[in-house]
Parts: structure tokens; C-alpha cells; sequence
């Protein structure tokens, strides 16, 4: 039983991607360099010039420019393995690591959105995973915004994940451990003057993500109206659990979307080890939600075999959510009435609706459950 128990913790690093930190000296033909502002509770490491695994109780700030390599399928993230030479055309590189204080971070943030169309003022903060480094969390934020053409500010919170496959409730503590310092990060933001901010987060990253919305929520804080949107992304939630916070939190965000998928192998693995039927990233309907303002966009159809990531991993999926212009739509609440990614009579602040995604056809529309007020 015990080996089984590893063998299944083992199989939940769907997320793992195991990257060098390797700096680019240059720009190489063709790759983007895209700068990503993060926030992290990760102490340094003294033995490179970006954070590390442990835990720190200060939340720290820094800017780092990530190289997209040219050479890859859109969704992919392809690094140095064993002992090639890191190349800027085929790999993803650092070409900046910059610390920042406090201020210079909110000051960067605001100078970033000052550079943005007056209709995209606003500031995208994405929480990683389980298993998740810190090199791999800022890749994946700078591949987001690059693949799927992310409007606004892109930036990241990294929390002290150890990047181990086997430690699952290491990083379930370290994630309940950093929910001051995301909530921390939501203030700094507030005070560049976004527009809205919008959370994105994956996996157990959206467990800390529900978290720090109802402790903020509990405490009144005003920074909860400066929320224009929230993405969950395979949520690692257990569903009575979700449905707590929600309830704490009362009103929650709109839109508010969870990405699912029945073919996430790592949430199903989850759900035996917690003895459940399922997560809340692998539903097969909105039933268990229908009476929360919710709407769920199931990507089975895409999934691979593990299907943990599908929203930026699927080359298909990416295509099709840029020839619609769903991702801008499905998180601009003014517009989403409009939007085929959305069901017919879709109505923000009301009860849970579906959209199932295809490759062959336009996502088809699901009568969603609204109130009969």
C-alpha cells in the first residue's frame, strides 16, 4: 500500500518540467524576450541569482525577461536536457534576473500598464502548480502571455513549491503558508492603478488562490473589488471544499472560470488519494457547482493523455482560443454576451453555465443553470 501511495504521489508531477537556469547573453534571431514581474515567499538560494525552494516569511520582488526561443510548437516550453549547450533558438532562457524593492516593483507595474491600450489597463497575476520551480513557474507565465496573447500586465506569484514529485504535502503547506504574501502582491498591484485584476491560477495553485479570496474577503478588504476576473485552471480543489469558500467569500469575482478536463490523469490520482469521487478541475458537469456564479470551459476534447495543462499546452487549443478571441472575451464581463466562446444567454453574477470545446467545430453552447428570478 505505502509503494502504491508513492507510485500515485509520483504521477501527480503531470506539471513537472524539469529546466537549467541558463542565461542568454544576447537576443538570438527570431526569439522573444518577454518580461515577466514576479512576486515570490521563496528565500533566496544563494547559489544561483533566482529564488529557491525554501520557505521565507517576506514576500520579495524582482523582474526577470525570459527568452522565448523561435524553434517550437506553440505551448510547448523545450529546455536543455543532460548535457547539451542551452541555445536561444530552441530553449527557454533567462536573459534578466533583476530584484526589486517593494515600491520599484509597483512602480514597474504601473510604468508597464502606461505602455498598454487604454481598453487592456490591467494586470494579469498567475499562481503555478504543484512541482513547480521557480525558473519553471516565470517560463510558463512568459509562454501564457506569449502563446495566448494575454491583454494587459503579466505577472507572476511564485510560491515555495520544492519541485519534487513526491512532495505533494510539502507543497500543500507551503501553499496555505503563502497566502499573506499573494494577498500582499494583490495590494502592491492595486496601487499601480490597474484597471482590474485578473487572477489566473493552476492546479494546487488555485487552492491557494480560493484561499487568499476568502481571507480577504473575511477581512474586507477593498482590494476584492479591484478583482475584474478570475481563471482556475485544473483546479486541485477538492468540490465541497471549493464551494465553502465560495461561500465565504460571498460574491465572488466575475467572470469567474474553471477549466476542466475528464482526462486530467494527475486529478484523478488526486481524488483516489483523498478518497473522492472527484477535483474540481476534472468535473464532469457544472452540478456539483449549479448554484454558484461559475462557468466551467471543458477542454477533454483537447487533453492528452495527462491533460493537466491543456488551456497553454495544446497547440490545437491555443489556435482555436486565438482565431475566436475567447480568452479576451471570456474575461471581459462587458462583452461576454457577445462572445461564441460563452453559452447562449450567459449572464454574469448568475448560476453555473458549460462550454465544451472542440477541434472541429465552434464551441458548442450549453443552456446554462440561471436562477428562474
Amino acid at each position: 500500500m505505502r509503494l502504491l501511495l508513492i507510485a500515485c504521489l509520483a504521477l501527480l508531477s503531470a506539471c513537472a518540467v524539469r529546466e537549467q537556469v541558463d542565461f542568454v547573453e544576447g537576443p538570438a534571431p527570431g526569439a522573444v524576450w518577454q518580461p515577466v514581474l514576479v512576486a515570490t515567499m521563496r528565500a533566496p538560494d544563494p547559489s544561483q541569482p533566482i529564488p529557491g525552494a525554501e520557505r521565507s516569511t517576506e514576500v520579495t520582488f524582482g523582474r526577470y525577461t525570459v527568452s522565448i526561443p523561435p524553434d517550437r510548437e506553440a505551448g510547448s516550453i523545450p529546455r536543455q536536457r543532460n548535457r547539451q549547450s542551452p541555445d536561444p533558438r530552441r530553449h527557454f532562457m533567462l536573459a534578466e534576473a533583476q530584484p526589486l524593492q517593494p515600491a520599484a516593483f509597483t512602480a514597474a507595474v504601473r510604468a508597464q500598464l502606461a505602455e498598454q491600450p487604454p481598453a487592456q489597463r490591467e494586470v494579469v497575476i498567475f499562481v503555478h502548480g504543484f512541482n513547480t520551480t521557480f525558473a519553471e513557474g516565470t517560463y510558463r507565465t512568459a509562454q501564457m502571455k506569449h502563446d495566448l496573447q494575454l491583454p494587459g500586465v503579466m505577472t507572476h506569484f511564485s510560491w515555495p513549491s520544492l519541485g519534487e514529485p513526491l512532495a505533494y504535502v510539502h507543497d500543500r503547506d507551503s501553499a496555505l503558508f503563502s497566502r499573506d504574501g499573494l494577498i500582499e502582491m494583490i495590494h502592491r498591484v492595486r496601487d499601480a492603478g490597474p484597471q482590474r485584476i485578473v487572477l489566473m491560477a493552476h492546479s494546487m495553485g488555485a487552492h491557494l488562490l480560493m484561499e487568499a479570496l476568502r481571507q480577504m474577503a473575511l477581512m474586507r478588504d477593498p482590494a476584492l473589488d479591484q478583482i475584474g476576473g478570475v481563471v482556475l485552471i485544473a483546479p486541485d480543489i477538492d468540490v465541497s471544499v471549493f464551494r465553502q469558500q465560495a461561500r465565504s467569500i460571498a460574491r465572488l469575482p466575475q467572470p469567474f472560470l474553471i477549466v476542466v478536463s475528464q482526462r486530467d490523469r494527475a486529478l484523478q490520482l488526486s481524488a483516489r488519494l483523498t478518497g473522492e469521487p472527484q477535483r474540481l478541475g476534472n468535473l464532469p458537469s457544472s452540478e456539483a457547482v449549479r448554484d454558484l456564479p461559475v462557468t466551467l470551459v471543458d477542454v477533454t476534447a483537447f487533453s492528452s493523455r495527462d491533460g493537466h495543462f491543456t488551456v497553454a499546452s495544446s497547440p490545437a487549443l491555443i489556435g482555436l482560443l486565438g482565431q475566436l478571441g475567447a480568452v479576451n472575451l471570456a474575461l471581459n464581463t462587458a462583452e461576454a454576451a457577445n462572445s461564441s466562446l460563452l453559452p447562449a444567454g450567459f449572464r454574469p453574477f448568475r448560476r453555473a453555465s458549460e462550454v465544451v470545446l472542440t477541434p472541429d467545430e465552434q464551441p458548442r453552447r450549453l443552456l446554462p443553470f440561471l436562477s428562474s428570478d
